[in-house]
């Protein structure tokens, strides 16, 4: 870890906890004042810095270039991704991000190729944030962070460790760390251009429209697209279900109302219901008609 990133942990750990002294747990934005300087200070160096680079990053590098760079550091947050996970007691989707990460690694080159999505192994974005809003900690109020961008108390005060945690940095000198962070920085605003792009032409209030659509989206994260860690469990526990193999009982169940029943012959529809079928064996057979005159 580098100097800076231990000022900066620091820094929001002080900031969050200042400010939690006077927070109101009802109030969704109690910071607007600050928060809205915060955004205008973060927008400027977007709109002069960052969003700059991020184009020409997107026009100049081949797009299998900009993919294998997303894949390889979204391989390193699927390994936070899986403790996460398992600190929220989904062993299922902790698994499966440890074999996304083991499959990537080896037959994904260092993380380059996606070959655990193609294998249908679904991708996880989990950070402290999310286990601690798992287990019943409140979001808090929102805050917008100088650089960091949309975050709420909660999520300030895990940073720090979703921070220590990041496998990039460790290994590696001062000047490959940096460049490594600037490249990560870059490649993930230029995913979110063009959405950008339509947000600034669409919104009236920018800063109430990414505040709000943050705050939901974390909402949704933290229960897996649902309301509580109750409906969250309940939900997991049907994919399960719904996800097991097919037993014998399950089968015949299932065909339960597939077995052959009686044959009734359909009826005639030209008979006369008021008069009862004639039997087939004493039906009166029609005269034959004959061409041949009749002998004499």
């Amino acid at each position: 870890m580098t100097a800076i990133t231990l000022v900066r942990s620091a820094t929001l750990v002080v900031l969050a906890a200042a400010l939690g002294g006077c927070a109101t747990g009802g109030q969704k934005d109690p910071y607007e004042k600050f928060n809205r300087k915060m955004f205008e200070f973060n927008d400027a160096v977007d709109r002069n810095a960052l969003k700059p680079a991020a184009t020409v990053y997107k026009q100049v590098l081949p797009s299998f270039v900009q993919t294998g760079v997303n894949n390889f550091f979204g391989n390193l947050a699927d390994m936070w991704s899986t403790a996460n996970n398992l600190m929220q007691g989904k062993g299922e989707a902790g698994m499966s991000d440890f074999t996304r990460v083991m499959m990537n690694s080896t037959f994904g080159l260092a993380g380059l190729i996606d070959v655990a999505s193609e294998a249908g192994l679904k991708k996880h974005n989990e950070d402290f944030g999310q286990t601690l809003g798992y287990w019943g900690v409140k979001s808090g109020p929102y805050l917008m962070l100088p650089l960091l961008g949309p975050s709420t108390m909660r999520d300030t005060v895990a940073l720090p460790l979703d921070i220590y945690a990041d496998p990039w940095g460790y290994g590696v000198n001062a000047n490959v760390q940096v460049a490594g962070t600037i490249l990560r920085v870059v490649d993930q605003r230029a995913v979110i251009l063009d959405a950008s792009n339509l947000m600034e032409e669409a919104a009236l209030d920018r800063y109430e429209f990414i505040r709000d659509g943050f705050l939901q989206s974390r909402q949704n994260k933290v229960f897996d697209g649902e309301t509580s860690r109750k409906e969250a469990i309940k939900a997991a526990k049907a994919d399960a279900a719904d996800a097991a193999e097919p037993t014998a009982a399950s089968i015949k169940a299932a065909y339960a109302d597939d077995e052959a029943a009686p044959a009734v012959p359909a009826a005639d529809p030209a008979a006369d219901p008021s008069k009862p079928p004639v039997p087939a064996k004493t039906a009166a057979k029609a005269p034959v008609l004959s061409s041949e005159p009749a002998s004499k």
